[in-house]
């Protein structure tokens, strides 16, 4: 493993901190597909100053497509990497305009120099960094833009009685010597991503947002999540039904836009 692995195994999360699973999202990509919310509105009325129609655009981690899709109704011309086999044949059947390439992103064989445009979403944080950068500024074209976003499942800075309840499901983990607790530190990947002089920072954006979620979607939703055990999203799942069987979400998309530096 190398140091960019072991620093991205360490700082992965999603919607809350445990020991996270690559392979989670392929053995549940039919539930992926249905259950992750799309990103919202605000970001992409952010993301839309970097889109034009007959532009390039490579999806990296596309998982099922939730970003893939909003790029190819802007016009653009796709290219999306995805190593799940389920995964990508999710995405396909939903966006077979896309070129799919079935592979991770540090084996995938890239021409240089052919996108304008680079987004990773809910994504960076499986890369081993060291491979993808320089190999990302190589088939950047000079001033390309990269943009790396994720979604903060439980907006940290609203308390609700659901979230709560996924606040002491996460806190029992410390108790369990073999379950890993991280933060979701959006300067820190900042600082990362423009580790090396490839890139450099832009801007960085915060987006908030809500969503209704029946007790089954919150039981579909946290199925994804590669660091919930079965146990846990039977729990949460059980919360949202002792709150009435549905409750109000508030999430965090956050963004960070980076610039190919010429080296």
């Amino acid at each position: 493993m190398t140091a960019g692995q072991a620093n991205n195994d360490r700082r992965a999360s999603d919607g809350a901190n445990g020991a996270p699973d690559p392979m989670h999202f392929e053995r549940n990509a039919r539930i992926y597909a249905r259950a992750r919310p799309p990103y919202p509105s605000a970001l992409w009325g952010y993301v839309s100053r970097f889109l034009r129609a007959g532009g390039t655009a490579i999806d990296l981690g596309a998982g099922t497509g939730q970003a893939t899709g909003p790029l190819l109704e802007a016009g653009m011309r796709v290219t999306a990497v995805e190593p799940g086999a389920r995964l990508a044949a999710e995405l396909q059947q939903r966006h077979p305009a896309a070129n799919l390439i079935v592979e991770t992103v540090e084996n995938a064989d890239l021409p240089e120099a052919a996108f304008e445009l680079a987004v990773a979403a809910t994504a960076v944080h499986w890369f081993d960094l060291d491979v993808v950068l320089p190999k990302l500024h190589s088939i950047l074209e000079p001033g390309g833009a990269f943009l790396a976003w994720r979604n903060v499942f439980g907006d940290r800075a609203v308390s609700t009685p659901f979230r709560e309840s996924v606040s002491a499901i996460v806190a029992a983990r410390a108790r369990n010597p073999s379950r890993k607790q991280d933060a979701t530190d959006t300067q820190w990947w900042a600082r990362r991503l423009s580790a090396g002089g490839y890139f450099s920072v832009r801007d960085v954006q915060h987006f908030r947002w809500s969503v209704e979620l029946t007790d089954s979607q919150v039981h579909d939703l946290f199925s994804t999540f590669s660091n919930w055990s079965g146990a846990e999203v039977d729990a949460a799942a059980q919360a949202a039904r002792d709150l009435g069987g549905s409750v109000i979400e508030n999430y965090e998309t956050t963004l960070i836009v980076l610039r190919r530096s010429d080296r």
